[in-house]
């Protein structure tokens, strides 16, 4: 018996599925061919037993655990696996003094695997960087969330990031092979009926979940036992996945990269990708009215005046939902989402406050021209304070050459309406007021547009 049996056959009966067949030998590890093919980094490293400082970062289910689990197996290295969740900074420091003996006094390395590394707070990574950096420990670090924002930036440039993707249907249904034809950790010993269907529906359910995968064919195949014929079919694999969750945390990276792609679909003019991302997040139990704030955010930001109408409706939709509720308040939220991926799209508006702003910063507070200062003294009349001043209801609407912008900036053109929808009536206007020919495009290389709240986009 080998290591990787031996492991197996020491599982708890009562364990799941997916922990009794977690592979320990690399050649065992299904999927992830991008990092563990051979010639690969990732791969050459285990086999050569020179397992650098890493991270591996993917969702659940893609093999991070079992990864360690192999270097485990494969190093000559002591292992020492710790939680992110469970263990504080003082059992961290136990570790890491325990490392520094065996480095010392007999000259050991120790692979330190902090699972849900995301979790570390800032103590936690700042007692862990030192002892990273002398090599006191070879750090693999797992997590499910963007390590440039989960792991600090001196912890993090000193680690390998290997992204792991999530497993392919094909790939699924051999780990799902395998664990029917395992008659030690697996369900081989049952003599389950399997129709070839149910394992496609299986893996196409979990969707790239190896652990999902497996808890469900489980499930489905104790309920399968419990029939008369005990076949594992589709209708059985159904009922299994009936309670699925979509993957998706609202603090996590996958939550931000869903609102991005809503964000950029409205902002592409995809109504149906929109109407889709925006049914994603709350069938995943997003909050509506996050979902609500984004599209206010979005109206005046990525339509402007180019539809004024579509603040007008982002705020009625808001309004309509607190009075309605779920679900008839997601008629409103649909209706809104539909029509501002429509809408002619403008970012004059923004690109005119951050045109301003910037000069705010550049400038200072650049005075007040006279003309254009409160005069309710005669001090303040003498001082010149209000001479010049043309009120425009007297002159048509509107004075030519006005004079408006302090002198520092006068001619500065912020706002330049696109020739989008209604701004194109506006750029007309303003033109021939001002005797101008009409202009799109900002007065200053125009910056891409960010998000200004809670990320995505």
């Amino acid at each position: 018996m080998d290591l990787f049996d031996d492991a197996a056959a020491r599982s708890p009966e009562g364990a799941p599925l997916a922990d009794r067949m977690r592979p320990v030998r690399l050649e065992d590890v299904v999927g992830q061919q991008h990092v563990l093919a051979e010639g690969k980094l990732l791969a050459s490293a285990i086999r050569g037993d020179r397992v650098p400082s890493m991270l591996l970062w993917g969702p659940p289910g893609t093999g991070k655990t079992t990864l360690a689990q192999v270097v485990a197996h494969e190093t000559r290295a002591r292992f020492v696996s710790f939680s992110a969740v469970l263990g504080g900074v003082p059992e961290l420091r136990k570790v890491l003094a325990a490392a520094a003996e065996q480095k010392t006094l007999y000259g050991k390395r120790t692979i330190l695997f902090v699972d849900e590394i995301h979790r570390f707070n800032k103590a936690q990574q700042d007692a862990l960087l030192p002892h990273v950096e002398k090599g006191t420990v070879v750090l693999i670090g797992a997590t499910t969330e963007n390590p440039s924002f989960a792991v600090n930036a001196a912890l993090l440039s000193r680690a390998r990031v290997f992204r792991l993707e999530p497993l392919s249907p094909d790939d699924l249904v051999r780990l799902l092979q395998r664990a029917l034809a395992d008659g030690t950790r697996g369900l081989g010993r049952y003599g389950l009926e399997v129709d070839p269907e149910a394992l496609r529906a299986i893996a196409e359910g979990a969707r790239g979940d190896a652990r999902r995968a497996l808890d469900v064919l489980e499930t489905a195949g104790k309920h399968a036992l419990a029939t008369e014929a005990k076949r594992l079919d589709p209708a059985i694999v159904d009922e299994a996945l009936a309670q699925r969750t979509l993957l998706y945390d609202k603090s996590g990276d996958e939550h931000y990269n869903v609102v991005s792609a809503f964000i950029k679909s409205l902002r592409g003019t995809e109504p149906d990708a929109a109407i889709y991302w925006m049914m994603r997040m709350l069938e995943a139990g997003d909050d509506p009215m996050f979902l609500l704030r984004r599209m206010m955010i979005f109206a005046s930001e990525d339509i402007g005046n180019a539809d004024p109408n579509a603040l007008q409706v982002a705020v009625a939709a808001d309004a309509a939902f607190r009075r309605l509720g779920m679900p008839e308040g997601l008629f409103a939220m649909a209706q809104c989402c539909t029509y501002l991926a429509t809408a002619p799209k403008s970012n004059a508006s923004y690109t005119a406050f951050e045109a301003a702003r910037t000069d705010i910063t550049a400038h200072g507070a650049l005075p007040v021209p006279l003309k254009l200062r409160n005069a309710p003294t005669a001090l303040m009349r003498d001082e010149g304070y209000g001479a010049g001043y043309q009120y425009p209801h007297d002159a048509g609407g509107f004075v030519r050459g006005g004079g408006y912008l302090p002198e520092a900036l006068e001619g500065a053109r912020y706002y330049v309406p696109k020739k989008s929808g209604y701004e194109q009536r506006i750029a007309e206007r303003l033109a021939r007021l001002r005797g101008e020919p009409a202009r799109e495009g900002g007065a200053r290389e125009e910056k891409k547009p960010g998000d200004h709240e809670e990320g995505g986009g």
